[in-house]
This record gives structure tokens, sequence and C-alpha cells, in this order.
């Protein structure tokens, strides 16, 4: 088939990359021109893990070209992924200006084309309850050709969106329309051999869909979390709790690790939106109003603690901090925690020092030279009185912790991942505190303030 994916961000970029990889012939369209130049030369604007062979291999076949002409995008692709930005606005809601302004675009080209053929226009983007309605308004407006407009969410993670996409767990498809149906249906089928379904609905429920996933993980993660806090308060071990709970197939076992919140470009701003949606039809969500305010205390619940070793008062005390994306395998930090936390480490006076592998020019772009960058993840510990672990990066996970003594200047680990046993860091004789399970090692003065 031939296909256009508008927009190449996280979700633009693999959708068009594997959908070559299964044989379609894909035009990635993108306004900016500097990035579409790189990406023609084989630069890969993003960081995920998997991509950069599929999208040198496609490159090279020929499947898989970039371009800034929409109307070339619109006139070659019988069917149009819209993958783009819907980011959160002022009152919480997702801005669709993007997706409206080149829905009306696609319907004046489609209009001056010689071209009559029966196209499908695919809201990949993450958009609220009755966007599909507005597309094909705004579409139809414009041109009397025919088209249809179909809603197929997205499900992937980052650090694992090319195998999210190339083995999804299941394709939700929002069409009332047979004939866009059989298309779509048609173009996924090699990617579902292995008996995953393909579940068609309409427009609808497939955008609610969406977002009622992610709030249901949001909120799994936020109950753990809470269920974290109130352990610390009562002297039990959440990892016990966790596994506990996960034996339960009513539960699962995912989505039950504690740590400092969740962040990134999808969970927050869906909440987010739902809650803003729901407001907008006079329905409250108030459990998702109860996750957003329980996210945002956790992210710097670490910071009292921390404050806590030194009487209250950190002001010019060298704190490094390992990882800065919002999880491992990105190099993505929207609404990561190690930035709320660095913000009041910063409001503090402290100096702080971090390392991330993928993530350290992004920070260097937001925070300049009010943050020193570490080379690798010992340097950050140069000196250091306290580290704060906040993503799970592997390489973390099992560091020389006789080295981290030599480096540091006091051995105080604060863990938001709950990366080491609280049984063995007391062997190792580290100050350490991690996430709903007790306090290593911690002076007995101490154990008030938390």
């Amino acid at each position: 088939m031939k296909i256009t994916v508008v927009g190449t961000g996280y979700v633009g970029l693999v959708t068009g990359t594997c959908f070559a990889e299964s044989g379609n012939d894909v035009v990635c369209v993108d306004i900016n021109k500097d990035k579409v130049n790189k990406m023609q030369q084989g630069y890969i604007p993003i960081y995920e893990p998997g991509l950069e062979t599929l999208f040198h291999r496609n490159i090279k076949a020929g499947r898989l070209n970039f371009t800034t002409d929409l109307k070339q995008g619109v006139d070659t692709g019988d069917i149009i992924f819209l993958a783009l930005p819907t980011p959160e606005d002022e009152d919480g809601s997702a801005d669709l200006s993007y997706v409206m302004d080149v829905a009306g675009k696609i319907g004046e080209i489609m209009n001056q084309s010689q071209d009559n053929s029966y196209k499908i226009i695919v809201n990949k983007s993450t958009v609220p309850v009755g966007t599909a309605e507005k597309v094909t308004n705004i579409i139809r407006a414009k041109t009397e050709k025919d088209f249809d407009v179909v809603s197929n969410p997205e499900f992937l993670r980052e650090g694992f969106a090319v195998d999210d996409f190339m083995k999804p767990e299941r394709i939700v498809i929002g069409t009332d329309s047979d004939r866009a149906k059989e298309k779509m249906h048609l173009l996924y089928e090699p990617f579902v051999r292995s008996g995953n379904p393909i579940i068609i609905m309409d427009p609808r429920s497939a955008e609610i869909t969406k977002y009622a996933s992610n709030s249901f993980l949001a909120m799994k993660i936020t109950f753990m979390n809470e269920i974290a806090n109130f352990a610390e308060k009562v002297g039990a071990d959440v990892d016990k709790i966790r596994i506990g709970m996960g034996t339960d197939t009513r539960i699962g076992k995912r989505f039950l690790f504690p740590g400092v919140g969740y962040g990134g470009s999808c969970f927050p701003k869906d909440v987010k939106a739902l809650y803003k949606t729901g407001k907008d039809h006079d329905f409250e969500f108030k459990l998702l109003k109860s996750v957003m305010e329980i996210n945002d205390r956790q992210k710097t619940v670490l910071i009292p603690k921390l404050k806590a070793f030194f009487n209250g008062d950190i002001k010019t005390k060298n704190i490094a901090v390992w990882g800065l994306a919002f999880k491992p395998e990105t190099d993505d930090i929207r609404e990561a925690p190690a930035l709320y936390m660095i913000d009041e480490l910063l409001k503090a006076g402290a100096n702080i020092k971090v390392f991330d592998p993928e993530a350290m020019e992004n920070v260097k772009q937001k925070y300049g030279s009010k943050l020193q960058y570490a080379e690798n993840m010992y340097q950050a510990l140069e000196n250091a009185e306290a580290l704060i672990i906040s993503t799970e990066w592997n390489m973390f996970r099992t560091p020389d912790f006789d080295k981290m003594k030599q480096l540091m200047k006091q051995h105080i680990i604060l863990d938001g991942r709950n990366l080491y046993s609280p049984e063995r860091m007391k062997n190792r004789a580290f100050h350490y505190i991690s996430i709903g399970r007790p306090e290593i090692n911690v002076p007995r003065k101490l154990w008030k303030e938390f």
C-alpha cells in the first residue's frame, strides 16, 4: 500500500518506518526542513532502540521517504496517518490546532487534485472523543471527494516502540465504514499473525480507549505509590506487598513498582485531557483528579528526606543525580520526575551534578550552566554528599559500590526506583532510603523527620 505519515515525532517516525518494513511505500511529511533534510541523509532525530536498523534498511530499499511537501504526501498516499502533536493546553485539554490545521489543508489538496481515488485519513494522534467527527467535517467542508476518517490510537511504549508496533498486543480501529474496515484490516494483518486481535469499534469508543488505557495504568502506578508511602509510615515493606498483590491474576504483576511518580509525553497529558474532557461533558473524574494530585507530590517525595540528613539545609551541598529521562531506553525528559527534583534542589541552593546515558543534551538545553554534567555515572559522584536515583537504567542496577564509596564525600543514597536490596545496602554501610521500604543505616534522630 501507499502510506503517508504526517508528523515525524516518536509515533510518526516509528509508524512510518515499521509500515515500510512490512513492504509498504511510505512518505513521511514534516514542516521542519532541517529535520527532513537530516532524515533524508540518514540521521534519526530521536533515540529509540531498534529503530536505526529498520530506518536505514528501508531508506536504502526506497520504501521510506521524507518530504516537507504535504501535497506530495496527500497525492501519493492511499492511507494518510496524522501523527501530530496534541500538547496540553493551558486548561489541561488536548490542543488540537495542529490536527485541525492539517485536516483543512488535506481537504484543500484533495479538492484541487486530479486524483479522485478514495482515501482514508487516520487519527494516530491521541485525541479527545469526537475528534474523528471534527476532522471529517473540516475535510468535508473543503472537498466532496471520497474519503473516510478513522481513529487508530497507538499503544507504543517509548524504549519499546518498535517491538510494540511490530508485535502489537492489539490493534484498535475506530470506524463505521465497511470499506475503511477492510482496508485497515488488510494493512495490519502482517503484524498480528500470531493471533492478537484487530478490534473494530466506533470512532468515539476508539478515542476513549486510548485515554482510558493510559489513565488506568497511571492510576495503578499512583495507587502503589500511595501504598508505598503508607508502608513507610507503619514499618511495612512495599516489595513484599507488591509480590503478594501481583500473584493475583485479576491484578497482575506489571505497573506495581513504586517510585517517584510517572512522567513522559503520554500519562500526564492523557490523564489531564481525559479529566478535562469529562468536565466539558458535565462529568467529573474524581479518581483522575486524585491521581494527578498524588503524582505531583510523589515526584519530589525524596527531597524532604534529603533535607533531613542536613538539618533542613542543603545549600551548597553537592548532590549527584543518576537518571534524567522519565524512563529508561529513551532521551525523553518531558514531565520527568528528575526535573522536578532538580528544580527543588536549585531552589534550596544545592550544587547538582547529573548523568544520564541518553538525555544529557535535552537537559542541557533546559538548564544550561545551572547544572554540572558528568561524562559517566561515576564522575557524577566525585565529592558528592548524596546521590539521588530517578531513572532505572540497567547500568545503575549493579554499580561498583566500593568505587562509589571512594568517590562520595558522604555515603547517602536516595533511591527513587528501588534498585537495590535494603539488606545488601546495610552490609555495604550506605545510608539508604528508597520508596516504601525500611530506611537503612539512617541516624535514629532522623526517623521523626520522615
